[in-house]
């Protein structure tokens, strides 16, 4: 069984193919650059790499967000396609349980998250149980200072896992202390391959039923939803 695994969901780029449960090739950027432009090539070339043609995929694994709101899109846009077109199936796993299997060895909490600017974030907290990540917090826009204030409250070590990891690293470590496990840098970011592990344990959805998991509006359509708001009140 050949599976496409694809993540643009933020600032990372990472494609993988996984024949039979096996890796045999991924590529993965960390690069302020257009996935728009990139990721197409990026498939291309893996695909050539690896000697697979699209017609050979027998699956597609997206991540479906939370993250950038241009990033979930393309992903997903373009996994959908390719799905659609090639009449396979397609699953979508959240970016935050993919960059949660970094932890999966870990014995205590693990907190991925991503930065939502404003001191919010994108995060929720899993445990791994049972060979699988079990949810302890979920999925939340919600303020660092508040989710690093229930987490202290935690008879638990906590390994932060986030690309964005620099922005709060000074705050972690003050209300954390050594219940903060931070590792390095290569294990912040997510790899596809593990998108691939998490989407075994979930079901395909009819293709154009796949949605982004934003977690919160846009700020343009939470603007237009108020100003509609507004204008039904004065009515």
């Amino acid at each position: 069984m050949n599976i496409l695994a694809i993540d643009t969901s933020n600032q990372v780029l990472g494609i993988a193919i996984v024949k039979d449960n096996k890796p045999i090739g991924e590529m993965k950027t960390n690069l302020a650059k257009n996935h728009s432009v990139r990721l197409m090539p990026a498939i291309d070339q893996l695909m050539r790499d690896v000697s697979i043609t699209p017609d050979e995929l027998d699956q597609i694994v997206v991540a479906k967000g939370p993250g950038s709101y241009t990033g979930v899109r393309i992903g997903l846009a373009t996994a959908k396609s390719m799905a659609w077109a090639l009449e396979i199936p397609v699953i979508g796993v959240s970016s935050l349980e993919v960059l949660a299997y970094q932890g999966r060895f870990f014995n205590g909490y693990i907190c991925p998250f991503f930065d939502a600017r404003r001191g919010l974030v994108y995060s929720a907290v899993y445990e791994w149980k049972n060979g699988q990540p079990e949810v302890v917090y979920k999925e939340e826009n919600l303020l660092m200072a508040d989710l690093l204030e229930s987490l202290a409250k935690e008879d638990k070590p906590v390994l932060f896992l986030s690309p964005d990891i620099d922005i709060y690293m000074e705050a972690i470590n003050t209300q954390l202390g050594k219940q903060a496990v931070i590792p390095e840098l290569a294990y912040q970011v997510a790899d596809a391959s593990h998108l691939v592990l998490a989407g075994t344990r979930k079901q395909a959805e009819p293709t154009h039923a796949l949605t982004p998991n934003y977690l919160r509006l846009a700020e343009a359509e939470a603007k237009w939803l108020k100003q509609q708001k507004e204008q039904q009140n004065n009515e």
